[in-house]
């Protein structure tokens, strides 16, 4: 099989910041966001963070420009988006990839890390883990953070409806609208058309068929974590001393959350 070249790898790439930029127009101006507060909160110029769920590093090499002293673990466990970030990025500074699943124990303990990290983020990644997951993920996550250390997750969280009815009345309504508008538009790619051109092309054929190999499709296992409350939940059971929202459009939110000592 042959290896995955830098402009093919690139070109994929392409078409899925794309897709996901259609999909949420306000990408960018979130990840600006993100980096302002992990510039204002990481505590040091050249601080260590982890891309959770990274992809193929688009948020990873996204912060490096912004913060070029900084060291990137990426991590994620799709052979495929693995393949494109390793291929794209080689030689990058500051970079590392690492194959590691996020939803099962001891993920952390994989990653050789030399000292704690400074700061993890993530974006439109956690809300795949089932619940029980997402709580030892963040137990976890707590292990490796050193006090005082941030978590940034950039996803789309929605208010429990039994709870604040019409809180989340007004987020559906915001994400509704985006989405009629995004439909007028057009696109060229969807999440779930990206993946069928991607698994179906020759030059991924390789990494295609390792990720086959763990019996996943492009829909993963469903949106499983997509309640605000179960975040925050979750992350003050892990300790985290402080958890909020600090930029927010509808349910489109950057959760922040403070690792206690």
């Amino acid at each position: 099989m042959a290896e995955l070249d830098r402009a093919t790898a690139e070109r994929w790439i392409s078409r899925w910041d794309a897709q996901q930029q259609h999909d949420m127009p306000d990408r960018e101006e979130r990840f600006s966001a993100l980096f302002d507060a992990v510039e204002a909160g990481a505590g040091r110029p050249d601080p260590l963070m982890l891309d959770l769920g990274s992809g193929p590093g688009s948020l990873s090499v996204r912060l490096l420009a912004r913060i070029p002293a900084a060291t990137v673990v990426a991590i994620d466990t799709d052979p495929l988006l693995l393949a494109l970030g390793r291929a794209a990025h080689a030689g990058r500074g500051g970079l590392r990839f690492a194959d590691a699943d996020l939803g099962h124990s001891g993920w952390a303990g994989t990653l050789g890390l030399e000292r704690p990290a400074d700061a993890a983020v993530s974006t439109t990644a956690l809300h795949w883990l089932p619940g029980p997951a997402l709580r030892a993920m963040y137990a976890e996550l707590a292990t490796v953070l050193r006090p005082g250390g941030l978590l940034l997750n950039g996803d789309h969280l929605e208010e429990d409806e039994s709870a604040v009815p019409v809180l989340a009345r007004l987020d559906r309504a915001l994400v509704e609208q985006e989405h009629r508008r995004r439909v007028r538009d057009g696109q060229p790619d969807d999440w779930k058309g990206w993946w069928e051109a991607a698994t179906a092309a020759p030059e991924l054929a390789g990494p295609a068929a390792a990720r086959a190999q763990r019996r996943w499709s492009e829909d993963h296992h469903g949106s499983e974590s997509v309640l605000l409350g179960e975040h925050v939940a979750s992350l003050r059971a892990a300790g985290f001393a402080e958890v909020g929202t600090i930029w927010q459009r509808g349910d489109n939110r950057i959760l922040c959350a403070v690792s206690g000592s």
